[in-house]
Order: structure tokens, then C-alpha cells, then sequence
């Protein structure tokens, strides 16, 4: 069941983000905001069901142990 909910989620939030009706039915850009979120939703929604399946795009938002080292020195 939750293969299923992944490979729903890699569909529609790919269709959302390719954005086929041009702006037509979500949520307008041009509000402050709000107009970001909704890219932002199907974004979390891609990456989330990505890493359901083993790739992993997060390794890249916190630095590993081994950076910090390098940094350090």
C-alpha cells in the first residue's frame, strides 16, 4: 500500500510541478506568500516519495560528520 501512495505522489506532484494548465486552477503566483507554497507542497511531496524508493536528495541539506571535520581543521 504505501508503494502505491509513493508512486501516486511521484505522479501527481510531478504533473503539478510540469504544470500543464499554466496556472490556470492552483493557487496565483503573484500572491506574497501563499502563491509559493503550493510548489513548495509538491516539491516535499516529489522528494518524499523519491526517498520511499532509495533516492535520497536530502544528503545534500545537512552536512555529514566527516564535512564538519574538514571544515574544522
Amino acid at each position: 500500500m504505501k508503494r502505491i501512495a509513493a508512486y501516486l505522489g511521484i505522479i501527481i506532484s510531478t504533473i503539478y510541478l510540469l504544470n500543464f494548465t499554466m496556472g490556470i486552477w492552483e493557487l496565483p503566483d503573484n500572491l506574497p506568500i501563499v502563491g509559493n507554497l503550493d510548489e513548495f507542497a509538491a516539491s516535499a511531496l516529489l522528494i518524499a516519495s523519491l526517498k520511499h524508493f532509495g533516492y535520497d536528495f536530502t544528503n545534500f541539506l545537512i552536512p555529514s560528520k566527516s564535512t564538519k571535520k574538514a571544515k574544522n581543521k
